[in-house]
């Protein structure tokens, strides 16, 4: 089937927002130029559908009917297997809906989404399911995978298994509750900002971030490429390092990774042999603004323990880890602007397996649900625009020139140090706000768990949450930071520390 052709207003609209100035005539020799060079376009349609065009196979799914959701953790339910005899046969897995499982509806937490089917599985997905793993269903997360909090999905709020009044974090925030309250002992998240470690930590499990690059991302509703992860969400550090194990290496399909992108055996890795490995206590991720004292206390004191097992524990600063928040922040928004908003999701100019079907989706939908975007997408996307149109981009331009001295601070802090460690979250679960996901007074709410964690995510560190302890009867969480593509010895101090607690506690 042909493509649309532009109308002369779509001409004159295209040069307006060039700066072209077409008379009549130009304008009409412009759109013949135009309309010959759609006829390409018209090839690549037909050789696409011939040769490309993915075609979706049936799985049986349902959505969850009143009462059968109290967490309202679950988008869709399902029982997906491959039959495969793997290292995760027969364990339920929650894959966040961000994640495409083909046959299933995807809703990325947003009506801007709803509706979408994928037709293909995300790379996750089929590791998983070769790995003989049970695909349960999809897990709720925030409106585009945008808020630390869990109160912006199109579906309603996500709460807290330790107490329903609370929010469970975000965006990973149906994950996170699914595996707290035992639904399943596995779940997928991701992670831009914080979005796997921020609910882990207030839900009391385990959320690993891997290296970027590490795990592929295709497949995903990405945001923007240099800060997009996928990784495990478990009860256990073993199981965390399970899934990685699954989850890790090249596609081949996905411009995030390397090609010398390490496949090792994660879980073989937890030896417990961790004497004389050194513990960093990362002063500035201590005593932030609205910190509660007695989560930073807690963590101070959860990671003296690993005196008990031969570690030596000491503190360091790295001065650029205040100002890392403000690098992010700029990153974030006009890179989510320029791609997630005005690229469809994808963008243009990498190599990688792109989802046509799912642009054009998005492309059409985000301009009729608009007004039903959460506060959190609109502020990013009025700030992106201005920083992109007014700004020129220039802001994200000197973000990204400073990257190499903030990854460096971190660098050299790990070079002193195997480990650095901080609160996940400087706090617990607040209560869940009351209004509506589009009030922008809300905001702070949604913003504020980011802190610590979001820093990560443009430097590209592994960094996992375990729970510390309980303050006031909730969840609090420890974060362990370590050298890129060094997943292994961050996932051995994590499962040390779980064995010196004697595992973690549960609901």
């Amino acid at each position: 089937m042909a493509v649309s052709r532009p109308s002369a207003a779509d001409i004159d609209a295209a040069a307006a927002h060039f700066g072209f100035h077409l008379d009549i005539e130009a304008q009409q020799r412009y759109r013949a130029a135009v309309e010959h060079t759609l006829r390409s376009y018209d090839v690549v349609d037909e050789l696409y559908d011939e040769v490309a065009r993915p075609q979706a196979p049936e799985r049986g799914y349902r959505f969850p009917q009143p009462g059968e959701n109290p967490l309202g953790a679950w988008y869709v339910t399902a029982e997906i297997a491959s039959g495969a005899d793997g290292p995760l046969a027969r364990r339920a897995v929650a894959i966040k809906d961000n994640i495409a499982v083909a046959g299933i509806p995807m809703m990325n937490g947003s009506r801007a989404v709803q509706g979408f089917v994928p037709s293909r599985d995300a790379t996750v997905v089929e590791r998983l399911l070769a790995a003989g793993a049970i695909v349960a269903g999809k897990s709720v997360c925030e409106d585009m995978c945008c808020s630390g909090s869990s109160f912006t999905s199109a579906t309603g709020p996500v709460r807290n298994p330790w107490d329903p009044t609370r929010e469970a974090g975000g965006s990973s925030s149906g994950s996170a509750a699914l595996v707290a309250a035992g639904e399943v002992e596995l779940a997928l998240g991701g992670d831009q900002g914080g979005s796997v470690r921020i609910p882990a930590a207030l839900c009391g499990i385990v959320g690993h971030k891997p290296t970027h690059g590490l795990v592929p991302y295709t497949g995903a509703f990405p945001i923007e490429r240099t800060i997009d992860h996928l990784g495990p969400m478990t009860r256990t550090v073993a199981d965390a390092a399970l899934m990685l194990t699954v989850l890790a290496g090249p596609d081949g399909r996905d411009p995030r990774q390397r090609g010398d992108v390490p496949v090792i055996d994660y879980r073989a890795g937890l030896t417990g042999e961790v004497a004389g490995l050194r513990v960093g206590l990362l002063a500035e991720g201590f005593g932030q603004s609205g910190s509660r004292p007695e989560v930073d206390e807690l963590v101070r004191s959860a990671a003296q323990r690993f005196t008990e097992i031969g570690c030596t524990v000491g503190e360091i600063s790295v001065p650029w880890h205040r100002n890392a928040i403000h690098v992010f922040t700029v990153i974030f928004t006009d890179g989510a602007s320029y791609q997630m908003l005005d690229g469809n999701g994808y963008g243009l100019g990498v190599d990688g397996l792109y989802d046509p079907e799912l642009m054009a989706h998005f492309a059409r939908q985000r301009l009729a649900q608009a007004d039903q975007f959460a506060s959190t997408i609109r502020a990013t996307a009025l700030c992106g625009h201005y920083g992109l149109r007014t700004l020129c981009g220039a802001s994200y331009a000197k973000a990204r020139n400073l990257l190499p001295y903030l990854r460096a601070a971190y660098d050299d802090a790990l070079d002193r140090y195997d480990v650095l460690v901080m609160p996940t979250v400087p706090g617990t679960a607040d209560t869940l706000p009351t209004g509506s996901p589009q009030d922008v007074t809300l905001l702070a709410n949604a913003r504020g768990k980011a802190v610590n964690t979001a820093p990560l995510d443009i430097t590209g560190h592994p960094a996992i949450s375990v729970p510390a302890g309980l303050v006031d009867g909730l969840p609090a969480g420890m974060m362990i930071v370590g050298k890129r593509f060094d997943d292994a010895t961050v996932l051995k101090v994590a499962d040390a520390f779980e064995s010196l607690c004697g595992g973690f506690p549960t609901i």
